[in-house]
């Protein structure tokens, strides 16, 4: 295996989760008695440029399909999240009625959306076609494609210089993370600024959350890592912000090398000061990571078991793809988790990959009164707890895998 990045191949074991079918490639209804796709789900580190990365067993087209599940405006309290961040970014950026945003991964049009409301003109790129549906419906322009430098440098061509860009969640997303990165120093403007938000390998490791790993991720990011491959690919790196998303989040602001336009903070160096404290440029950082998902995995078994043995009735709540993650490198089944509530119509009636639990609305859990509910997307899990409190009702209590087992009072 050679690096992603950069070539090299000295690499060291991060994370071996066994094999497991792609975490948002939900079963269908015609689809109960066929077999799945496994692949192995295996990353490592580059010790050359720290970036930790997955091993490629299958093309993106694989993971990101046309009937792709996820759609992020299920979640009130990201859309917040989406309605602040234009708010922040038009004030501290000055953008008017004559700029230009573009973003990459724009999904359902969650974010663009509040883009198009302040009058300013908008394009995503998204090329998921469940998804950009959904975004047309809402008026906002979407091309169905998948971004990287010739994209960038087209929509430029075609009067898409942008002021903004945004690309949130999906920087681990790519699998050719340099043509990537490339695609924004092609569509900036010279005084362009991009943004990239995505879930920090720091919280990874020290809250244990393992579960954050499937096959769409390819990549585990620092900002040790982020700044070089920005830098060998045109962008450079002027700010960084921390966000509570996705169990802690960096905000990377990035411009045109060649321009400069924006000094750069000092927050820039305090946090790659902060990394490099915490012992990211050590091979033993990430050689001891897998201890840390085994015992998870142990204790979550060991619960459900127990549950099962003292005559409990447990279920889940977010069929999302970290839950998988979490039920597949467990081994988990119908017998132990009796099924799974979700919110989005377009999972509801279909099984979960590989565990084959049902996914239901959330009748089930009203009808079913089960005693111990599993948050799975834990990220989201006080927005969860104040949607379900009714199950204190009938004595239901909540319950958190990662980092540690818990079960809310």
């Amino acid at each position: 295996m050679k690096c992603r990045h950069c070539g090299g191949d000295h690499l060291v074991p991060f994370l071996d989760l066994g094999t497991s079918p792609p975490s948002n490639s939900y079963v269908g209804p015609k689809d109960h008695a066929r077999p799945e796709a496994w692949y192995p789900l295996v990353i490592r580190t580059c010790m050359e440029c720290l970036l930790v990365q997955t091993e490629d067993f299958a093309d993106r087209e694989v993971f990101f399909s046309e009937n792709y599940a996820y759609f992020s405006s299920f979640s009130t309290s990201w859309l917040n999240h989406a309605r602040t961040y234009v708010e922040d970014m038009v004030a501290r950026f000055g953008l008017s009625g004559d700029a230009r945003v573009v973003e990459v991964a724009a999904n359902d049009g969650y974010l663009l959306q509040y883009v198009k409301e302040k009058g300013i003109a908008c394009l995503g790129v998204e090329p998921t076609a469940s998804t950009a549906a959904a975004a047309r419906a809402k008026g906002i322009e979407i091309r169905e494609e998948f971004f990287g430098e010739a994209l960038g440098a087209r929509l430029a061509a075609e009067g898409w210089s942008a002021d903004l860009t945004a690309a949130n969640n999906v920087l681990a997303h790519v699998p050719d993370i340099n043509d990537f990165v490339k695609g924004f120093a092609r569509i900036l403007k010279p005084a362009g600024v991009s943004t990239f938000e995505f879930p920090h390998l720091l919280n990874m490791v020290a809250e244990a959350q393992f579960d954050t790993a499937y096959h769409e991720h390819y990549s585990y990011l620092s900002l040790i890592a982020v700044s070089r491959i920005f830098a060998a690919n045109g962008l450079h790196v002027f700010d960084v912000d921390t966000t509570p998303w996705h169990g802690g989040s960096l905000r990377v602001f990035a411009q045109r090398a060649d321009t400069r336009t924006h000094a750069e903070t000092p927050r820039v160096k305090a946090m790659i000061d902060r990394e490099v404290a915490a012992g990211m440029r050590e091979a033993s950082y990430y050689t001891a990571f897998q201890k840390e998902a085994q015992r998870v995995r142990n204790d979550f078994l060991s619960f459900l078991i127990g549950c099962q043995r003292e005559g409990l009735t447990v279920a889940a709540y977010g069929a999302a793809a970290k839950g998988n993650t979490l039920m597949n490198f467990a081994g988990i089944k119908p017998d132990l988790l009796r099924f799974v509530v979700d919110r989005n119509p377009a999972k509801q009636g279909m099984l979960m990959p590989g565990s084959r639990i049902p996914i239901v609305d959330e009748e089930a859990l009203k009808t079913l009164k089960p005693e111990r509910v599993v948050i799975l997307p834990w990220n989201l899990q006080n927005e969860i707890k104040a949607q379900l409190s009714y199950i204190r009702d009938w004595g239901g209590k909540f319950v958190t895998a990662v980092p540690k087992l818990t079960v809310h009072p």
